[in-house]
């Protein structure tokens, strides 16, 4: 049997990070947004006994294959929750979503294996019960499954939902850059608390349903401390075609843009792909991670 799921990207809205945790996790405040650019992950229960698992990411030949790809790491953590008798998988990765980028690419993917392995061995659990067992593997993995708009909160994990965002377009450009993650923490960990959130006036505008304002409220901690050049000037191009207010999500490096205006976001895309290969049109979803075929 074959299951194939369609794995949202995800952007953050905002990012503040509320303060260093004794066990030298991080507090964060985040509302967190999929949106329509996926992944395909394909998983198959094979004939057989044993518990090897075959992954394939066709698109990235970089994105490892063993043990080590979140895949993997989705399909044992199910297995040990539920205490199903695993099976031989193999697991196939169509992926739209860059790498590297801070929109939840491996996050997502190893949700979408928790959904398919949910519907392949007939387990029937709730989506709060799946998004327990995706907490064990990733802090927004949880969020990946479940989608839509959401108030992240602790280390990630404790989820609110949200008024849904309203209908917008949403570019979004990843730069031939990475950024380390752990640099970009160890830098805010040296800056002076800023003393407010501006997560809580972003969720205001949410309720409010004025995405202008939403705009305006678009906050990345680790953009502000990492200073990236290339960041910036992504933000500037997409600024002078008119957008609404634009940010890096997560870790970087990708960086995203709002508009209202369906032409203004076209144009957008088509000035940035003459500098960038990677450029999408995406609009908010109201959902994750979600089954689209059943193969027998």
């Amino acid at each position: 049997m074959k299951i194939t799921v369609k794995a949202p990207a995800k952007i953050n809205l905002t990012l503040d990070i509320v303060g260093k945790r004794a066990d030298g996790y991080h507090d964060v405040a985040m509302v967190m947004q999929t949106v329509s650019l996926y992944d395909t992950v394909t998983v198959e229960k094979l004939s057989g006994e044993g518990d090897g698992i075959t992954v394939s990411c066709p698109k990235y030949p970089d994105v490892p294959t063993d043990d080590s790809n979140i895949v993997c790491k989705a399909a044992r953590a199910f297995f040990d929750k539920t205490g199903v008798t695993p099976a031989p998988l193999s697991i196939t990765i169509d992926k739209e979503i860059p790498t590297q980028a801070g929109l939840a690419g491996g996050s997502t993917d190893g949700a979408a294996v928790v959904l398919a392995l949910n519907q392949l061995f007939e387990t029937r659990l709730s989506m709060d019960e799946m998004a327990q067992i995706c907490a064990r593997f990733g802090s927004d993995v949880p969020f990946c499954l479940l989608g839509g708009t959401m108030l992240a909160t602790g280390t990630g994990t404790t989820l609110k939902k949200l008024r849904a965002m309203s209908d917008c377009h949403i570019v979004i450009c990843k730069p031939d850059i990475s950024v380390s993650t752990a640099a970009a923490y160890a830098a805010c960990d040296a800056r002076e608390p800023k003393g407010f959130l501006y997560t809580d006036e972003l969720i205001k505008r949410l309720y409010s349903r004025d995405i202008r304002g939403l705009s305006t409220c678009l906050y990345n901690e680790f953009e502000q401390v990492m200073e990236l050049p290339e960041i910036n000037e992504i933000k500037r191009e997409m600024i002078a075609c008119k957008a609404l207010g634009a940010s890096m999500s997560g870790s970087g490096s990708a960086v995203y843009a709002i508009f209202l205006n369906q032409k203004k976001a076209e144009k957008c895309v088509n000035i940035l792909k003459e500098k960038y290969n990677k450029v999408f049109l995406t609009k908010p979803l109201k959902d994750g991670c979600r089954v689209e075929k059943v193969e027998p």
